[in-house]
C-alpha cells in the first residue's frame, strides 16, 4: 500500500461534525410546519448529502422554497444546542497534518451555513481548502465539487481520497476518480455505503490514520 495519500478530502456533517440531531430536528420542524404533518426520519433524512433546496424539492416540488426557508430558520436558531464534535477527529487531523497530507473539506452545505459549525467546532484551520455550494453549479454526486479541489490543492485524482458518510459523497468519490471511503459513525447506515463498494470502511475516526501511515507529534 502507498505510503500517503496525497490529499485527504472530507465531507463536513455526519463526517467531521456531529449534525445528524441538528438535521432531523430541523427537518421535522419543517415538515410540521409547512406540510402540517410528521414524516418519517427514512423519508426526511433520505437525501442528506446533498444541498439543501435539492432535498426540498424531492420532498415536496410546490412548496420547496418555503420548506427551505423554515428549515433554515429552526436550523440557524437552534444550531448551536444541536451541533457536536465527534471524538477522535481532532486528532486525526492534527496527525495527517504532520504527516505532510493536504487537507480539504467538500460539503453540500453553503458557506455561511459551513461557517456556523466552524464557529462552534474550530477545525477550519486544519484544511487546505473548503468547498461548498457556493463554489460550483454542480454538487454531490456530482464530482465537480471534488474535482475542483483538487485544482485548487494541486493534487491527482489517484494521489487522493475522499471520506464520507453519505452515498453521494461515495458516488461522487468515484466519478471523480478518487478512492472513496465510507464512515461509519454518520447519518447513514453502514449498509447503504458498503452497497456502493468503497474502497475503505471505517467505524472510528482514527482508523483513517492507516492511510497516512507514520509517527505522531
Amino acid at each position: 500500500m502507498r505510503n500517503c495519500y496525497a490529499a485527504f478530502l472530507f465531507d463536513l456533517d455526519g463526517t467531521l461534525v456531529d449534525t445528524t440531531n441538528l438535521i432531523r430536528q430541523s427537518f421535522r420542524y419543517a415538515g410540521r410546519e409547512v406540510l402540517g404533518r410528521e414524516l418519517p426520519d427514512e423519508v426526511l433524512m433520505a437525501n442528506v448529502g446533498q444541498p439543501l433546496m435539492t432535498q426540498m424539492k424531492l420532498l415536496d416540488a410546490a412548496r420547496a422554497e418555503e420548506l427551505f426557508k423554515v428549515y433554515r430558520e429552526f436550523n440557524h436558531a437552534r444550531h448551536d444546542e444541536f451541533i457536536r464534535p465527534y471524538a477522535g477527529v481532532t486528532g486525526l487531523l492534527e496527525a495527517l497534518r504532520a504527516r505532510g497530507a493536504k487537507l480539504a473539506i467538500v460539503t453540500s452545505k453553503s458557506r455561511d451555513t459551513v461557517n456556523m459549525a466552524f464557529r462552534t467546532i474550530p477545525i477550519e484551520h486544519y484544511f487546505d481548502e473548503v468547498i461548498s455550494t457556493d463554489d460550483t453549479d454542480y454538487h454531490k454526486p456530482n464530482p465537480h465539487p471534488i474535482l475542483l479541489a483538487l485544482r485548487r490543492l494541486d493534487v491527482a485524482p489517484d494521489e487522493s481520497i475522499y471520506i464520507g458518510d453519505s452515498p453521494f459523497d461515495i458516488e461522487a468519490g468515484q466519478a471523480a476518480g478518487v478512492s472513496t471511503a465510507g464512515v461509519g459513525w454518520g447519518i447513514f447506515p453502514p449498509v447503504r455505503l458498503r452497497e456502493l463498494e468503497p474502497d475503505f470502511f471505517f467505524e472510528r475516526p482514527e482508523e483513517i490514520l492507516a492511510l497516512c501511515p507514520g509517527k505522531s507529534g
